[in-house]
């Protein structure tokens, strides 16, 4: 069996998708067509349901209980999908040193690392452009955050702290945010966007739990404005268990304390985590997804 470690796994993820219960783009039926043409395996055997029987489940099975050479020869091909993909959607690489990290790993299974970037071969040398935030923009927002933990001033003054701190938290991760701002008599605690969408933010920093009538103004504001706003609530003492019987929402999702410190403690690309919650709420009609379940170790 391949030695992975959960580092190995998370570098996986990032690159691919598997903790969501996805794999790149692909559906049910071209996921088993990419193993059985290109890796040789029949990844809906039983053998690979381990962990359950969605394709990122499977994939990970599959890491779990694969020969190290079938598995690195799974991880270069399912690279090159991906490198096809970006490509064609004129993306720029988003995860840190992504070719260099993959061909360490390939390297550790015993395989051949990935051959060099081609666009990297042509033309004047340049310096690398950083993908991502830095590690000194991510641990100034570990001290941030940890500052607005430790505040004990009025409740409004660490409001406004808590404000800020998402502000920065979505620029951090190039979300464009905006910060706060009134419209029609109406404060709204920021902006930012993501996939075309501008995306309001209600920001509440208090020790109690948000009740349905705060998720029912907060998703007036929404419906008031055009289609392709969307809304996150975030409450960093969660949501009280009335809030989700009492209350369907509407282009909103939700995230709490809990989640905020998951993303920032394991450097979870928020653009990502935002995404993974869209998808959980259009698939399941459940807004509030916790970030340990859409990515857990």
């Amino acid at each position: 069996m391949a030695d992975l470690s959960t580092v190995d796994m998370k570098l996986i993820d990032s690159l691919f998708g598997m903790y969501g219960g996805y794999v790149l783009g692909f559906s049910n039926k071209t996921f088993a067509s990419f193993f059985a043409r290109d890796v040789g395996i029949d990844i809906y055997d039983d053998a690979y349901a381990v962990h359950g029987e969605s394709k990122g489940k499977r994939l990970w099975g599959f890491l779990e209980r694969g020969q190290p050479a079938v598995v690195a020869k799974a991880l270069s091909a399912l690279w090159e999908i991906r490198e096809i993909e970006r490509m064609e959607r004129g993306e720029e690489e988003k995860v840190p040193q992504a070719r260099q990290r993959l061909s360490a790993l390939l390297t550790k299974l015993g395989s051949a690392p990935l051959p060099a970037d081609p666009s990297a071969a042509s033309g004047p040398q340049q310096q690398p452009i950083p993908s991502g935030p830095s590690q000194g923009a991510l641990s100034e927002l570990d001290a941030k955050y940890a500052a607005l933990m430790a505040m004990d001033d009025a409740p409004q003054s660490r409001g406004y702290a808590f404000e800020r701190f998402l502000k920065d938290w979505f620029d951090v991760w190039g979300l464009d945010a905006h910060a706060s701002f009134r419209i029609k008599g109406a404060q709204i605690d920021g902006s930012f966007q993501h996939d075309a969408a501008t995306y309001l933010v209600e920001a509440k920093w208090q020790g109690k739990p948000v009740d349905a009538d705060m998720l029912h103004g907060f998703q007036g504001k929404l419906l008031e404005g055009p289609d392709w706003t969307r809304g996150l609530y975030v409450s960093y003492g969660g949501f009280s268990g009335d809030s989700f019987a009492a209350f369907t929402a509407r282009r909103l999702i939700m995230m709490d304390g809990a989640d905020i410190y998951f993303a920032l403690n394991r450097r979870l690309d928020l653009s990502r985590v935002i995404g993974a919650k869209v998808r959980y709420h259009s698939e399941r009609r459940q807004p509030f997804a916790r970030v340990t379940d859409l990515f857990p170790i």
